[in-house]
């Protein structure tokens, strides 16, 4: 008996769809873990059109598992060169095996399976995977929340603007309705009716952080004096990973209103399910482009501080030292944060975070060596951002290129 495994990539995630066996055997080959990809859920999409009942039964006999795109899961993307979709911006394709074996999955087959060829069924399977995709995010979202120092629940607790004491609210309903979805199967009318207005408090609560990073970044940029920086680099450094906070709890929230969403369209308006996971696809990128250009604003002035900061290190050492230890913290938690989103890479992100080591420790070797003149200092901080330049290689965001420059300009003066 010949086997096959139908693949399918929306770039966040890779769907397996066969034999139950099959995929398991293929998934444990590869030491992938995967989630359910809960194919019994596209019930809503066959509806009652010629053939539904030949898809309803083959969706029973398979199983679908989904896991996310990952450099390990990615190869199989790109090593079976799986056919991208210009309408739906899909990646499909089937995997021959010969007997179910493993070692069989050799051969890329062009021709498309049964369900592949389903246009409801695809976009169905492309609604559950965004679903999935979100809620991986959502965990991961959770995790972090977990691990800082600043509970995101007691900054809004502390908080009396309305904007931000509006979430916790906000936050109950969005979970509750999240837990009546997992138990039941399917949002409501009734349920969605509890949800749907969220997102204004939501969206409200995202630009009220925004501004105020930016505002930290306003205060940053106007400020000359090491002084004036280590009092503003102080303040960032302990507001920066609270507003931090509240802004992955919006996203995740966020996120969480689109698996409702996304579910309900699914019950009520199947045929419209694709474009709208389309939409809500551009519209979350959007959300993480304003997100970006706010956080990016602010690294790039914590950056210039920690600049001035290096080029006055002899004339203030103290306050220098305060300012430097301060746009590292700031920047880590930013890089994380960026980590987190999906904003860079995992390798951009680690790439930063040693940029910051290195820039910290070269700053405070630059801070024992006052006794021995601005040469030597000016030496030390040459020969740190260079090593900040080979551990960084091209950094698209490019810290470390635009330190070097500062720093050669500084030596040139």
């Amino acid at each position: 008996m010949d086997h096959g495994i139908q693949l399918i990539s929306d770039g966040d995630g890779l769907a397996l769809i066969g034999d139950p066996m099959v995929v398991e055997r293929f998934l444990d080959s590869k030491g992938l873990p995967s989630k359910d990809l809960g194919l019994h859920r596209l019930g809503p999409v066959l509806g009652t059109a010629a053939g539904a009942a030949q898809a309803s039964s083959e969706i029973a006999a398979n199983s679908g598992r989904w896991l996310k795109l990952t450099e390990e899961s990615a190869r199989l993307v790109t090593e079976h060169g799986l056919r991208t979709s210009s309408k739906t911006g899909l990646s499909s394709g089937v995997l021959k095996g010969n007997s179910g074996q493993i070692k069989g999955f050799v051969e890329f087959a062009k021709g498309h399976g049964s369900l592949l060829t389903n246009p409801a069924i695809l976009a169905g399977a492309a609604g559950i995977m965004a679903q999935l995709a979100m809620q991986q995010a959502m965990d991961e979202i959770a995790d972090y929340l977990a691990t800082i120092d600043e509970k995101v629940d007691d900054v809004l607790r502390a908080q009396k603007d309305a904007v931000l004491a509006d979430m916790i609210g906000v936050n109950l309903v969005i979970e509750e309705a999240m837990t009546v979805r997992e138990h039941v199967g399917r949002v409501s009318e009734v349920t969605w009716s509890k949800v749907q207005a969220t997102p204004m408090t939501i969206a409200r609560t995202q630009a009220y952080v925004l501004r105020q990073l930016d505002a930290l970044a306003e205060k940053l940029e106007h400020k000359a004096n090491v002084a004036d920086l280590a009092k503003t680099s102080k303040e960032a450094e302990s507001k920066v990973l609270e507003w931090l906070a509240v802004l992955a709890r919006c996203f995740q929230l966020q996120d969480a209103i689109a698996v409702l969403e996304l579910d309900r369209v699914l019950d009520a308006s199947p045929d419209e399910l694709d474009q709208h996971r389309l939409a809500l696809r551009v519209a979350r990128r959007n959300r993480l482009d304003l997100i970006s250009q706010s956080t990016k604003h602010l690294m790039d002035r914590i950056e210039t501080a920690a600049g001035i900061a290096n080029a006055k290190v002899l004339l203030h050492p103290t306050t220098s030292r305060a300012v430097v230890y301060s746009s590292s913290r700031v920047t880590t938690a930013v890089v994380d944060f960026h980590g987190l989103l999906g904003i860079e890479s995992d390798r951009q992100a680690l790439e930063a975070r040693r940029w910051v080591d290195a820039a910290t420790e070269v700053k405070d070797k630059a801070l024992e060596t006052g006794a021995e003149g601005v040469g030597t200092a000016r030496r030390l901080g040459n020969e740190t951002f260079d090593k900040a330049r080979s551990v960084t290689g091209k950094l698209s965001s490019g810290i470390a290129e635009r330190a070097l420059r500062r720093r050669g300009n500084d030596t040139e003066g």
